[in-house]
């Protein structure tokens, strides 16, 4: 243990003499955490419609009115064709067309029932459909709203039997606003950052320059030199951990609903698990900018496939399969679990046994793949 603390106050002295290393560590993720789900909102808005209006009549108006006044939309041309209108879409200037055709308020009247045209640009896939999601809505609304389908046609004797009347509630996030979904996740690939990005440059910092040797012909053991560098930097992203809590609840009212020592718990045996992983990357490389590449690859195809993003449902088999073999796709699910349904220990204890294993496996590797010389 006398050995193991040396190499301790050895590392905490290297680290705080690097002040962009203290930057990277402290400052740069809770700016981050601040900044990042401000722009990583999926909601879509401000969708712009070109309004191509034939009838010119009172019901026409009050549509485009109220799909301007609906918060999601805005009116950016009231075109006299359909094909003038087109062309705000070929230049970008607008994502939808919405084509009203003549004598759409006269059908409503005497006949309960009008057609419209909506037309998408579908070059963005996620905001077409959204988008005419939206459209659809407001138009179901609006038609409602009219009070103009009495006159049934004549041939439509048979009412409905019976209706479904549906009533919905919101759970975990009533008011379904996207950063109860995105900040917990944020705040997972921080910690990611300070695990497996940071922690890969620091073997090969001692190659770079030189101390490597030095160490090599002491006699301490392949576990001792791997946990003197591994226990600073778990206590830094614990740290980090704690602050981005804190930032959370400040900046945006999140608390965990769950067990805050639970969450902790994952927290630390994550982190031993990236850390792992980015000691193990150390051994392998020869530069830091290497190690630097090499790392930044990984971290990649761990947040793409980790569900951050798109739900891990919607991937092929096969990417289910990759993504269940990274650790950050298991804490991820954990973080939200714990944050916003407050789960217990018995929905997410397999996840605990599956990061343990990476752990184990991670970290084993790098004592293994660590060479040294007597």
């Amino acid at each position: 243990m006398k050995v193991l603390r040396f190499i301790l106050q050895k590392e905490f002295r290297q680290i705080f003499r690097d002040k962009t290393i203290i930057a990277m560590m402290f400052a740069v993720p809770i700016v981050q955490l601040i900044i990042l789900p401000l722009a990583a909102d999926f909601e879509v808005k401000n969708i712009n419609v070109a309004f191509v209006d034939h009838d010119h009549s009172s019901y026409s108006q009050k549509l485009m009115n109220k799909i301007a006044s609906s918060g999601y939309f805005r009116i950016v041309g009231n075109s006299n064709s359909y094909i003038e209108a087109l062309r705000l879409i070929e230049k970008s200037e607008a994502d939808v067309v919405l084509e009203i055709p003549a004598e759409f308020e006269r059908n409503l009247v005497r006949e309960g029932q009008q057609q419209v045209n909506v037309s998408v640009d579908a070059i963005n896939g996620t905001k077409s459909a959204i988008g005419a999601g939206y459209l659809t809505v407001v138009l179901a609304d609006f038609n409602r709203s009219l009070n103009v389908n009495t006159n049934i046609p004549a041939k439509s004797v048979a009412a409905p039997t019976g209706m479904i009347d549906i009533t919905y509630s919101d759970w975990f996030n009533p008011r379904r606003e996207y950063k109860y979904y995105m900040v917990p996740g944020i705040l997972v690939l921080l910690l990611t950052l300070i695990g497996g990005f940071i922690t890969a440059l620091n073997i090969v910092r001692e190659k770079e320059i030189g101390t490597i040797e030095q160490i090599n012909v002491t006699p301490i053991k392949k576990w001792q030199f791997i946990l003197g560098k591994l226990i600073p930097f778990w206590i830094v992203g614990m740290t980090v951990f704690t602050v981005g809590l804190i930032a959370m609840y400040v900046v945006y009212g999140i608390f965990p609903k769950g067990s805050v020592p639970v969450l902790y718990l994952f927290a630390a045996v994550y982190l031993i698990a990236l850390m792992g992983f980015g000691l193990l990357i150390s051994t392998f490389s020869n530069s830091q900018l290497q190690a630097m590449f090499v790392a930044f690859f990984f971290m990649m195809i761990f947040m793409l496939m980790s569900g951050f993003f798109t739900s891990l449902d919607s991937m092929p088999d096969w990417a289910i399969r990759m993504a269940n073999m990274t650790p950050v796709t298991h804490f991820i699910k954990v973080v939200r679990l714990i944050v916003l349904k407050g789960s217990g220990w018995s929905q997410i204890k397999m996840e605990l046994y599956y990061l343990i294993i990476f752990a184990i496996v991670l970290n084993g590797a790098a004592i293994y793949n660590y060479k040294k010389t007597n």
